[in-house]
């Protein structure tokens, strides 16, 4: 069963940056997509940035674009999502997820399809 750790979250003012870790208990065809996922308040679950590590390809949400990027370091099955320029609206809990690519990256990051394993997230407060 493949397990993912997220950490990084806390506390930050408007303006300033995060970047969160999601280490993977393994990287394989059952999870070459990997993404990050937010979930805040009375609010339905909003795909972030999702990464195909094998191609190498990425995808961002229009809300986060020129903001946000994600990437990765596979020596260290660790996906980072590095967060600048953080709003209030970003204050949510951040969950990271993976799963085998089935459909193209957008769509799997934008509706959360096919992603199988998760991990049990980590939470950001932009906050003055």
């Amino acid at each position: 069963q493949l397990q993912l750790v997220e950490s990084g979250g806390g506390l930050v003012q408007p303006g300033g940056s995060l970047r969160l870790s999601c280490v993977t208990s393994e990287l394989s065809y059952n999870s070459n997509i990997v993404g990050w996922f937010r979930q805040a308040p009375g609010k339905e679950r909003e795909g972030v940035s999702c990464i195909n590590w094998l191609w190498r390809s990425t995808y961002l949400a229009d809300s986060v674009k020129e903001r946000f990027t994600i990437s990765i370091d596979i020596t260290r099955r660790t996906v980072y999502l590095q967060m600048n320029s953080l709003k209030p609206e970003d204050t949510a809990i951040y969950y990271c997820a993976a799963g085998p690519a089935s459909t193209a990256l957008q769509t799997m990051c934008d509706s959360a399809s096919g992603m199988t394993y998760w991990g049990k997230g980590t939470l950001v407060t932009v906050s003055a």
